[in-house]
């Protein structure tokens, strides 16, 4: 008897050993996220506001491009055609519509670019490994020279002088601290809808896919449709980050729509850590502030081969890049 009872409570105590520690790996993750918002509050007083917003819009294009490879398991080639497109979109509407406000500018640039995204799912979401990638390429390439071909584009000139307007017709973005906290919030907003998809019964099929999707077959799911669903919900995102780079730097060119951003996005991501929420913020801090530190230099031509050996380094010493690695030292010591 006493056996018996003595199995039966160790068998209560041990959910609920695992309940405390999910609790407090939680309170942990939401104070670290917390301690973050407040660097990004107090961030504009310590660097300069137009490059830190750079960052962010590469951080945002990161993440949606994080969201489809690193739990969706799908390698797009053709990311920069959804960050040009609602570049483009919004540049073109706030330019040739002076009293449409910015936002609004932003959310037209970005709804093109999520029905963009829908097109291009429906077209190669069938496809997996080389294929998909091949595709998407081919499809972005044609978005490509249909914005150089297109007048309202400006062709190889690109738009320019694209008015920040104000924001609710009220605050006037002509002032890089207030674009700033707009840039910010715009970039919060974003990081909040994948960590919400990411942790979400969505999420979680979108893992399953990618670890074996015969599998996820097998038990009822509709692959193709998380799939499409994962793609459109990236590419609304990266349209986002486009639409909101355009509105800082008050353009919008033909380098957002080459293949080579399409190439940097993967770098950023797979160097900050392919499938972790805080890798691409720091692969796209990091590649971006390389890029600006190395065009001040001696180097500045040789921007694309130093960025080429940092990436082998860090794929050869630490292939889940440096959030993954972290993260492995983070569970190592608090398991």
């Amino acid at each position: 008897m006493t056996t018996t009872s003595s199995s039966s409570s160790s068998a209560t105590s041990l959910p609920s050993a695992v309940q405390e520690r999910q609790r407090r790996a939680k309170l942990r993750r939401n104070m670290f996220y917390l301690a973050l918002l407040v660097v990004g509050l107090v961030a504009p007083f310590v660097a300069y506001p137009v490059f830190l917003m750079k960052i962010l819009c590469f951080a945002l294009f990161a993440c949606a491009f994080n969201l489809l490879l690193g739990y969706a398991g799908l390698l797009s080639f053709g990311h920069a055609a959804f960050l040009a497109t609602g570049g483009y979109v919004t540049g073109y509407l706030l330019a040739s519509y002076p009293s449409l406000t910015p936002e609004l500018g932003i959310l037209a640039g970005m709804a093109m670019a999520t029905l963009l995204g829908a097109l291009f799912g429906v077209l190669s979401i069938r496809r997996q490994g080389i294929y998909f990638a091949m595709v998407t390429l081919a499809l972005a390439q044609l978005m490509f020279f249909v914005f150089v071909q297109s007048s309202f584009t400006g062709g190889e000139d690109g738009l320019h002088g694209v008015p920040r307007g104000h924001l609710f017709g009220m605050l006037d973005l002509s002032s890089n601290l207030a674009m700033y906290y707009f840039v910010f919030a715009v970039f919060v907003f974003g990081f909040a809808v994948i960590q919400r998809a990411v942790h979400s019964p969505f999420g979680q099929v979108l893992k399953a896919i990618r670890e074996n999707e015969p599998r996820a077959v097998s038990l009822g799911y509709n692959v193709d449709a998380y799939k499409l669903l994962a793609f459109v919900l990236s590419a609304a995102l990266a349209g986002l980050a486009g639409s909101t780079k355009t509105v800082v730097f008050q353009l919008a060119s033909l380098t957002d729509a080459h293949w080579h951003m399409s190439g940097e996005v993967i770098l950023m991501t797979l160097l900050g850590g392919v499938g972790t929420l805080l890798g691409p913020l720091m692969g796209a801090g990091l590649v971006v502030s390389l890029q600006h530190l190395l065009a001040q230099s001696p180097l500045g031509n040789w921007v694309s081969v130093i960025l080429g050996i940092i990436f082998v380094i860090c794929v050869l010493s630490f292939r889940s890049g440096i959030v993954g690695e972290l993260a492995k030292m983070y569970r190592k010591n608090f398991k």
